[in-house]
């Protein structure tokens, strides 16, 4: 456990430090698979099912496909972010909330975590919760696609100008 965890603290190192976007999405999407690598066959096949059907389109499928994961393993961080997805997508949204919230107690460093938090409450037309959250995203991935003009937008909103 502790190379796993200095393993993911270099790896969000890099993810901060990174020179530009195309390095930052490679360093993105081998954090993503990282916070998997440490998960039972089972619970791997589980999260796969629940995001093949996310990308079906079937999200109630893919929540009790990530309640599954949860009931196997309740301290993957990964399956309540999947779970809030799903949730979002079906318009639960304070239940999508608690499962990213769940997934920031499990993992504070979980920058897409931040990311849906922050389309959320943009979403509900809560700006400044939606800047809070846009900002933790990109002080753990700077190199945010479109971040840098996406905090200019929302920290308008927050400070009361309209669209």
């Amino acid at each position: 456990p502790a190379e796993r965890a200095a393993e993911l603290d270099r790896l969000l190192a890099a993810l901060k430090a990174a020179p530009d976007e195309a390095t930052a999405a490679l360093l993105e999407a081998r954090i993503r698979a990282f916070w998997l690598e440490g998960a039972s066959p089972a619970v791997r096949l589980l999260m796969a099912r629940g995001i093949r059907n996310l990308n079906a389109k079937a999200a109630a499928d893919a929540e009790r496909d990530f309640d599954d994961v949860i009931a196997l393993d309740p301290n993957l961080a990964e399956a309540y972010f999947q779970r809030g997805i799903a949730r979002w997508k079906q318009d639960k949204l304070a239940a999508a909330i608690r499962d990213m919230e769940e997934t920031l107690r499990r993992q504070p460093r979980h920058f897409d975590a931040f990311r849906v938090l922050s389309e959320i409450a943009e979403q509900r037309h809560d700006y400044m919760s939606a800047l809070k959250a846009w900002q933790k995203l990109l002080s753990l991935d700077p190199k945010t696609p479109g971040g840098e003009a996406k905090l200019k937008e929302l920290t308008r909103r927050a400070m009361g100008e309209s669209a």
